[in-house]
């Protein structure tokens, strides 16, 4: 019979809860499956012998990696079969407040995008080296390799994320709120001159529907194709009559964006990668499976012209 839990185990471990979420969270890109990890992990460490465990952190960091890392095996397997666009699951918070942006959100989708380009060792290494600080010693440990082979394992995984990665530009949360708000009006016009104005030139939109609703199966490049691509849509809901769409402004990953719930049935996170004062990507979720712990906008009705 498993052991109950004493209250000094679990506040133990809940020190780490966050760092570990974190962790399976960008291991994974599922915030679902990154729960059940920890969760895992949780009962895991309840089960242990305490007494043996020098550094609890770095215990439950190896626990939690060896469990992801046994996941990513069926969910790559899985990933081929997906439909269309694959994004990851967002993460989303409110733009309330004057706070800065929490760090513990901070997983841009491009960073997300280009470690799934890694392969799961190299992902591993990267994300405990280079996003939490770990060093190779225990990362060997985690990984059961040796000290060298994590470093090349690392080293390779940068040089990759460095060629996929854009340059990022931060902005406050008004600013967040204000791009939000051009971008949903301007992408629900069927003209599309308003948002070809929000556009860079070399624009690229992602849409993940997960072959559950409709979403683009492949990438749209270039501010004409895409403003084109919103104004088609905007036009064939004008042409079953007036539409009304509920929207949020919010953060998605750290990017401004919205989430909505289009012609008041399909729920939406929009997230918008702004460089120099222009829209570069735009990651567009509609999975529902990837939309289950977001919760429908409250804020204002849009009708659609």
């Amino acid at each position: 019979m498993t052991a109950r839990p004493d209250s000094a185990s679990s506040n133990a471990f809940e020190q780490h809860r966050s760092f570990l979420t974190r962790l399976a969270y960008r291991m994974l890109g599922s915030v679902s499956d990154a729960e059940d990890v920890v969760q895992d992990a949780w009962l895991r460490w309840h089960e242990a012998e305490h007494e043996d465990i020098i550094n609890p952190r770095a215990y439950l960091a190896r626990v939690v990696t060896r469990l992801c890392l046994d996941q990513m095996k069926s969910a790559r397997s899985r990933r081929e079969f997906y439909v269309g666009t694959w994004l990851p699951e967002p993460i989303v918070e409110s733009l309330g407040g004057s706070e800065p942006v929490d760090d513990e959100l901070d997983a841009p989708i491009a960073l997300m995008l280009a470690l799934e380009r890694l392969s799961p060792l190299e992902r591993a290494a990267f994300l405990l080296h280079d996003i939490f600080d770990i060093g190779f010693a225990e990362i060997a440990r985690m990984l059961e390799r040796s000290e060298a082979a994590c470093r090349q394992l690392a080293t390779r995984a940068r040089q990759h994320v460095r060629l996929d990665l854009p340059p990022r530009n931060s902005v406050s949360r008004e600013e967040a709120a204000r791009y939000a708000e051009a971008f949903f009006k301007a992408s629900h016009q069927s003209d599309p001159t308003l948002l070809q104005q929000l556009l860079a030139r070399d624009v690229v939109l992602h849409s993940d529907g997960g072959g559950k609703v409709s979403a683009s199966i492949n990438q749209v490049f270039g501010f004409d194709k895409v403003a084109r691509f919103f104004a088609g849509i905007a036009q064939k809901v004008a042409r079953l009559g007036r539409s009304t769409t509920r929207y949020e402004p919010v953060l998605i990953n750290g990017l401004p964006g919205y989430v909505s719930l289009e012609r008041g049935e399909t729920l939406q996170a929009t997230a918008l990668d702004i460089r120099d004062g222009l829209i570069h990507a735009i990651y567009v979720i509609r999975n529902p499976d990837k939309l289950r712990h977001v919760s429908p906008p409250d804020g204002p009705d849009h009708v659609s012209l």
